[in-house]
């Protein structure tokens, strides 16, 4: 199937809109004030975005909504009334995060198409195949995919869309809880405060500071994608929107980033492709926080982080060679201009900073000196000699992108007019734009012989010149005069107006014909149904009594969870313990579990790369065989390998696919999932209420370690050299520690992944009992990090305040409550 290609590019506001559809871009995203994982962007309200719609498809660009948070209950009414509204407006698609969003979007507007948002964590060809199934008619995969891996991709029936320039994220977005768990701002709410931005001090053991000086401290903080050299490898792999990242970027980034992208594709499709030492120069000098090409030809680790600052590194330009009062000497190897912004290297994390307000060259003051000069300039306090220093802006290059943006630097469609008219006739003026779209409008006056000034080519054009106010600008005129004649102004203006609305809207009709209308009153009836539909399901649902799971990776944790009581045991996926569980290690796991007379679940990593696809064909093969009474699925690829090989064991669905609302519950029960572990963001409030309408059995993490994040980084293996487990248990267990001396532990599992885990272990031996009365059919204690030691006497105490023996449970020390208590914003 061909593809068309698409520059995708970001809009915060109206401004960055401007620049982006001005610059060559043939898409835009951007978010409403709700629903959108950018948050803190400037955003866009309902008229703005109805402005919005109407502004792209005149200028020939799609626009698509970023709805790709998690939604709460309380909040469907509004997001199926914000749905309806999308697609009236004639939104050409929204990126979805949340399943239910989804369900949801797929019954009020059923003709506004979806688009996997890269939040889904779609890591595979199999995940594509699932979106597809799902109505999807696009998915953004995870960032950390290869050139080889979106090639499998692409060969799916679905487009594909992928990240070329921008932010990264350490994480695979939406497995990151960092952010909440930390100061309850939820990046999969779009409140996202960026912890992987802040400092961080690599210890053992003891404490002691693993790096030493040897590396920055911003141990996290990714550099930014810079795809140009990789570009033609991407588009040969079947990707067809290439997408830049940046909502909340000023419209001067979107505008120089967009420029230079829109030459590169352009480029290739000449076949000649070629980037301009220009362009590289700006998509550098506009923002950076060092380049990289991620996981796109390869693994970078330490290569890919900027770890000795987390911001805008500028461009160097020159050294100081000589200090004076007040002012400085600059060696130049870059040209520097009056009004430029400078950055001297050496006096803290971002050195000192400065605004050239005069510049001298051999005694003259200038506005501009070349590279190779001496230039003097004046300098704050902390300038060092030698002190490297960087443009971090460039006046020029924010001069020539603020002309892509402004109601003076406005992008019109050039229109050719043809005006006729007789005397007895009306007049009539026809706009075309060269596109086969014409529009025409009449006078309702009848054009009379003038007695003096009959109308000319020059005062026609005079009031046809005058389309300020629409996306027009008048090119060619033909005249079909019949004779002197006379039409008042006023009509010749009604004429020409009603021509450019006939124009207007022959270009929106062909550029997405009209959908049929989404009435509010009727999706909110839908949803009214829907709610009564589950709690018909929820009552349905046979009452179960609560039920204890152990989660360990090691056959000795089996056993003593065994011991301590545990009704269900979920063996493998993501291990900290070591090795791969292997098919005979789950074999072994479901006969021990067995011979006690308990359940046994056998568990899925939450990352499966596209190579790693066949190993997990056999695992799931296995997984039928080894007679486990359940699987719980991590990974969406997963969960469509499993539907397409027709397992018959009961499927899980659990806790890293953000299940955050009744929506999602429907889904996954259509889907034909046994039961759910909800998201670890959810409060009590919403446990409760999601426990009271569920149409399926629900299962909540009460004890262990939450993953903050998982990453295809490890800090230990790039900044400490080896690689996986085994260089893990050579050095020991190792944390990263913030600035409030919080510890975080880094586990690595069986693929080398890094996976981050907070200080403290979520605990709520406290509200066992209100869990069990509230009807969740399992608690979950995660043991993967204990010893069996440890997994046999946690196990027994949650036993006993399951059953009542324990009254009064309190929680164990140096612990949290995680979200139960404070939920997320």
């Amino acid at each position: 199937m061909k593809k068309s290609l698409e520059l995708l590019a970001p809009a915060g506001t109206w401004e960055a809109l401007e620049a982006a559809v001005n610059a060559g871009a043939d898409a835009v995203y951007l978010g409403g004030k709700a629903f959108g994982a950018r948050a803190y962007a400037g955003n866009f309200d309902r008229d703005e975005l109805s402005r919005a719609v109407r502004f792209a498809h005149l200028h020939g660009v799609r626009l698509f909504v970023a709805v790709n948070t998690l939604a709460d209950d309380r909040e469907m009414r509004e997001l199926a009334d914000y749905l309806a509204f999308l697609s009236n407006a004639g939104v050409d698609a929204i990126i979805v995060q949340d399943l239910g969003v989804l369900r949801l979007a797929r019954l009020v507007a059923p003709e506004l198409p979806r688009h996997a948002s890269t939040q889904m964590t779609i890591t595979n060809a199999a995940g594509v195949r699932f979106a597809a199934d799902c109505g999807m008619v696009r998915a953004v995969p995870a960032r950390e995919l290869s050139i080889a891996d979106l090639r499998a991709a692409a060969a799916e029936d679905i487009e594909i869309e992928a990240f070329i320039h921008g932010a990264l994220c350490v994480c695979y977005s939406g497995q990151c809880l960092m952010s909440s768990l930390i100061g309850g701002r939820s990046g999969n709410r779009g409140r996202c405060a960026q912890p992987c931005r802040m400092p961080y001090t690599l210890i053992g053991d003891s404490g002691e500071n693993l790096l030493r000086g040897s590396a920055g401290a911003y141990l996290l903080s990714p550099r930014d994608l810079n795809t140009l050299d990789v570009l033609p490898q991407m588009i040969e792999a079947g990707v067809c929107s290439f997408k830049i990242e940046g909502r909340m970027k000023r419209p001067e980034y979107v505008a120089a980033v967009v420029d230079a992208y829109r030459r590169a594709i352009d480029s290739y499709l000449t076949g000649d492709y070629r980037v301009p030492e220009r362009d590289r120069a700006n998509v550098e000098q506009i923002f950076n926080r060092g380049f990289t090409t991620a996981y796109l030809t390869g693994r970078p680790g330490r290569k890919m982080i900027s770890d000795s600052r987390p911001d805008n590194r500028g461009v160097i330009v020159g050294r100081v060679e000589s200090l004076g009062r007040d002012r400085a000497t600059i060696r130049l190897e870059k040209e520097l201009r009056r009004g430029d912004g400078l950055e001297f290297a050496g006096t803290g994390e971002s050195g000192a900073g400065t605004t050239v307000a005069s510049l001298t060259v051999g005694g003259c003051t200038v506005e501009r000196a070349p590279a190779g000069s001496l230039a003097e300039i004046d300098v704050p306090p902390g300038v060092r000699r030698d002190a490297p220093v960087f443009r971090t802006l460039d006046k020029k290059l924010i001069e020539y992108a603020a002309t892509f943006y402004g109601e003076k630097n406005k992008r019109r469609v050039p229109v050719n007019a043809r005006v006729s008219v007789a005397v007895g006739r009306p007049l009539e003026v026809e706009f075309s734009d060269g596109e086969g779209h014409t529009g025409t409008g009449r006078t309702s006056f009848l054009a009379e012989a003038a007695r003096t000034r009959p109308l000319d080519e020059a005062s026609l054009r005079r009031q046809l010149e005058r389309l300020g106010a629409t996306e027009y600008v008048l090119n060619g005129l033909e005249l079909a005069l019949e004779g002197e004649l006379m039409v008042p102004v006023g009509e010749i203006n009604e004429a020409r107006r009603q021509a450019c609305e006939a124009l207007d809207r022959a270009r929106l009709d062909d550029f997405l014909p009209p959908r049929r209308p989404v009435e509010n009153a009727a999706a909110s009836a839908q949803l009214e149904r829907e709610n009564a539909a589950l709690k018909k399901l929820a009552a349905a649902r046979p009452a179960e009594k609560t039920r204890l799971s152990v989660w360990t990776d090691r056959l000795d944790g089996v056993r003593a969870a065994l011991d301590g009581g545990a009704d269900w045991v979920i063996f493998g996926g993501d291990r900290y313990c070591g090795r791969d569980a292997g098919f005979s290690d789950c074999a072994a796991a479901v006969e021990l579990i067995h011979a006690a007379g308990r359940r046994a679940a056998l568990g899925t990593p939450r990352i499966v790369a596209e190579p790693q696809l066949r190993l997990f064909e056999k695992f799931l093969r296995h997984v039928q065989d080894s007679g486990a009474d359940q699987l719980n699925v991590h990974n969406l690829g997963l969960w469509q390998l499993a539907r397409e090989m027709e397992l018959k064991i009961p499927l899980w669905a659990d806790m890293s696919l953000n299940i955050y609302n009744s929506q999602s519950l429907l889904f996954w029960r259509e889907s034909g999932a046994a039961g759910a572990t909800p998201s670890v963001e959810l409060n009590m409030p919403q446990i409760r209420h999601l426990a009271g309408v569920s149409p399926l059995p629900l299962e909540c993490l009460v004890q262990g370690p939450v993953e903050m994040m998982v990453s295809e980084y490890n800090v230990g293996d790039s900044f400490l050299g080896g690689k996986g487990k085994d260089a893990a248990g050579r050095r020991g267990e190792i944390y990263l520690r913030d600035r409030t001396r919080a510890a975080f532990r880094l586990a690595s599992d069986q693929f080398g992944r890094m996976h981050v885990l907070n200080s403290q272990d979520l605990c709520a031996l406290d509200l066992v009992p209100r869990l069990r009365e509230i009807g969740v059919a399992r608690l979950r204690i995660d043991a993967r990090t204990y010893r069996p030691d440890g997994i046999r006497r946690l196990t027994d105490l949650y036993r006993r305040a399951l059953s009542g023996a324990l009254r009064n449970p309190q929680n164990l020390p140096n612990t949290t409550r995680g979200h139960y208590s404070r939920g997320v914003m």
